[in-house]
């Protein structure tokens, strides 16, 4: 008897709990009477963050949809799924936000079957073509529960303020991100300096999706490197790469601090096989970067190859 009362204590407390979730702004809620009541629902209707980069692709989502209940179904229950503009447009009034509706989106999972017994269920999608709208403006993509049915047909009611997926789409250039960098640096005068680390390349200004900015040049962290991917081809051991502007900056002033070598200029003992610099090789995802600092002692030489992870 102990047991029922403290499983019929908690199943209270739980309906109260999620009710509470269900009173939040507008939408619906639990009456009073709970005992056969069901609800569709999205659990993470909170709003989610994913980075794209601007480039072609797909990138795939994933969320659970829910049937919030005393008891699990007696028969199954179909939900229909689809993007939602219209939660956009809520939002932005709710939040005082501006997003705009994404507009390449795809549910793969239209429908989802909630088989009788059960309660959840899992809904697949994509978000495509970042590399066809502006990278400055802010995106926000809504994926709805639009219907909610029993197999004999009957309705089931849709929490109308956690019927969304709400999924922030961060655009950021198709160069940024983490690579690992090998190389050195050389002062004059002095043992060749390695480096091996993960390097963070990062975006500068979104109207400039060629353009990146990294910290480091060498082990050496006071000054960055502005690196602008142009769209001259260079051959690189057959695979047709392009050049790129890489400049020494300080980052405080943006001020040019050096340049790039006109050719090969490093380590004599680890000369590589090619000689070809200062370029990006869009098939492995490789930068190669040969340039310099001036100084007072002497122009300071960098060599490095960073491949993104």
């Amino acid at each position: 008897m102990k047991n029922k009362i403290t499983l019929y204590v908690s199943f209270l407390a739980a309906v109260l709990l999620f009710g509470a979730c269900l009173k939040d702004n507008v939408g619906d809620y639990w009456p009073d009477g709970v005992a056969g009541k069901m609800y569709a629902q999205i659990p993470s209707y909170t709003l989610q963050k994913q980075g794209l980069q601007a480039a072609a692709g797909d990138v795939p989502f994933t969320f659970a949809v829910n049937i919030a209940t005393d008891a699990p179904p007696t028969e199954d229950i179909t939900l229909t799924i689809a993007a939602d503009a219209a939660s956009v447009t809520q939002y932005n009034t709710d939040h005082s936000t501006t997003y705009k509706p994404y507009p390449n989106i795809m549910v793969t999972t239209a429908t989802v079957v909630i088989a009788k017994g059960t309660r959840t269920g899992t809904v697949t999608g994509k978000v495509f073509g970042a590399n066809a709208v502006n990278a400055c403006d802010k995106y926000l993509a809504a994926i709805s529960i639009t219907s909610a049915k029993t197999a004999s047909g009957k309705d089931v009611a849709i929490a109308s303020n956690m019927k969304s997926y709400l999924l922030e789409l961060l655009i950021s250039n198709a160069y940024a991100g983490k690579y690992q960098c090998d190389g050195y640096r050389i002062r004059p005068g002095n043992p060749t300096e390695p480096v091996s680390m993960v390097e963070t390349f990062n975006t500068v200004d979104c109207t400039k999706q060629n353009v990146v900015q990294k910290n480091g040049f060498g082990n050496y962290t006071a000054f960055d490197i502005y690196i602008e991917i142009t769209t001259t081809p260079v051959v690189v051991g057959g695979t047709t790469c392009y050049k790129v502007n890489a400049t020494p900056i300080d980052p405080a002033t943006g001020v040019a601090t050096g340049g790039m070598w006109p050719v090969w200029t490093g380590d004599a003992s680890k000369k590589p096989a090619d000689l070809t610099i200062n370029y990006y090789n869009p098939v492995t995802k490789t930068f190669v970067l040969n340039c310099y600092y001036s100084s007072s002692a002497g122009d300071r030489i960098m060599y490095e190859v960073l491949v993104k992870q």
